[in-house]
């Protein structure tokens, strides 16, 4: 059984999402990869380009390119997940990084051009997801740098000293923005569970990146899966302890602030001084990709004293979660407890990281229950959400069972990433136990 989820897991990621950015979202024009494919399969060339969605493009072929160079190094698409990174990587660096004050755009006109120059945090630690990733996976120095600045800025100008955590989002010169919000959806407040999420998860891969380099100059040095010998970088101490303080500091900002005591549920706004804003929300498809999220962060950092506090907790908001499952594996997205709304549509995304969030406390824990939500709902992805055939997998279904197609196929928020990550991180845990 377990073996025939990884082979399933390797014919979609390879076959179906990644060949699908290779053949139609190359922007061989302008550079990059193109801004946009509607829910109907049309191809928008002139849509403007988003720091998220390149960034993710970044991480996603990275990732495939590493761990398909360890398990399976005879595939015939390695150079094509090279090179497609490897372009996702050169378009970041010349076009989205702003060489006059830091950071990333937050997106480009189709051509390139700075488009909307506010800094979002969220999107800064996308790119360090991606630079760190492209690193590990290569060895390249200048991905590792680029990600240390991007990790500077993000100290230097999204860091509340006062109260801890980090803020939302600045002007392009790092000062005061009114509208903080990640998007209109959202609500405006300084503070978010979402973006703490997308920087506890490139913090943790700079760190792990940074001390397989650092071994690696020691010669005491055993690649991780798929992670190559970085010939030749030298890491300073100083980054890797300033890196190190900034994770496990993250981590106790979700144990501490982020996670409500009482239900195990984590809030999801706040005012600067921590107080809960928005009302009483719960996002399902959030907790279930916290819980693992948090625990790879206390297992990458590898302080017994900080997994011991982190395991319970993973369980309890995994077990929170379980709120939003439905009895075909699927799980709905989120609920207002105070307007009694329940947005129940069956998101692509919420459904890769419930896969994921389970199979972890199955692997960590033992747990036959948590495995079987894992097989279920990848059993809801195969029979709903992937387009077997046009490729990649569609933005949602409504709990009635019709297909939203409304919704971009791909876009400045649908990107290759939570599903090949769902893909790679059962490969890769699979890889591990066999």
């Amino acid at each position: 059984m377990i073996q025939t989820l990884k082979r399933e897991m390797q014919d979609v990621v390879e076959n179906n999402i990644l060949r699908f950015w290779l053949d139609r979202m190359i922007d061989r024009e302008h550079g990059g990869f193109y801004g946009r494919i509607d829910g109907h399969g049309t191809l928008h060339p002139d849509a403007e380009k988003g720091a998220i969605l390149n960034a993710r493009i970044l991480w996603s072929f990275s990732a495939a390119y590493r761990v398909f160079s360890h398990l399976s190094p005879l595939t015939s698409h390695l150079q094509e997940y090279l090179e497609a990174a490897t372009r996702a990587k050169d378009y970041i660096i010349d076009h989205f990084i702003d060489k006059e004050y830091g950071g990333v755009y937050w997106s480009l006109d189709s051509e390139g051009n700075p488009m909307d120059t506010k800094k979002q945090f969220y999107a800064i630690g996308f790119a360090i997801y991606g630079m760190s990733e492209y690193a590990r996976a290569t060895g390249d120095r200048e991905a590792l740098e680029c990600a240390l600045q991007l990790f500077d800025c993000i100290e230097e100008h999204a860091f509340d000293s006062e109260h801890n955590g980090y803020i939302e989002a600045c002007t392009r010169e790092w000062g005061t923005i009114a509208d903080m919000r990640l998007s209109e959806l959202d609500a405006n407040y300084p503070k978010s569970q979402n973006t703490h999420l997308h920087i506890i998860e490139p913090y943790a891969n700079l760190y792990r990146t940074l001390k397989e380099f650092r071994a690696a100059e020691s010669c005491d040095y055993v690649p991780a899966i798929g992670s190559v010998l970085p010939i030749g970088i030298t890491v300073p101490n100083d980054d890797v302890i300033r890196v190190e303080a900034a994770l496990r500091n993250i981590i106790g900002i979700f144990t501490d602030k982020i996670l409500n005591p009482e239900t195990h549920h984590l809030d999801l706004f706040f005012d600067m001084d921590w107080t809960r804003g928005a009302g009483h929300l719960e996002s399902y498809g959030h907790d279930i990709e916290c819980s693992w999220l948090m625990h790879e962060a206390a297992l990458v950092l590898g302080d017994r004293d900080v997994l011991a506090k982190v395991e319970p907790i993973v369980r309890e908001v995994a077990k929170a979660s379980e709120k939003g499952l439905r009895p075909d594996g699927s799980m709905i997205h989120e609920a207002n407890l105070d307007t009694g709304h329940v947005d129940d549509d069956l998101h692509w995304w919420v459904q890769a990281e419930n896969v994921v969030g389970w199979y972890n406390i199955y692997q960590h824990f033992g747990d036959e229950k948590a495995l079987q939500h894992a097989l279920r709902c990848w059993d809801y992805i195969k029979r709903n959400l992937i387009d077997y055939d046009n490729g990649e997998w569609y933005w949602s279904r409504h709990i009635d069972g019709t297909l939203n197609t409304v919704d971009d196929k791909a876009g400045f928020w649908k990107c290759p990433y939570h599903n090949s990550r769902m893909c790679l991180e059962i490969i890769e845990r699979i890889g591990t136990e066999n």
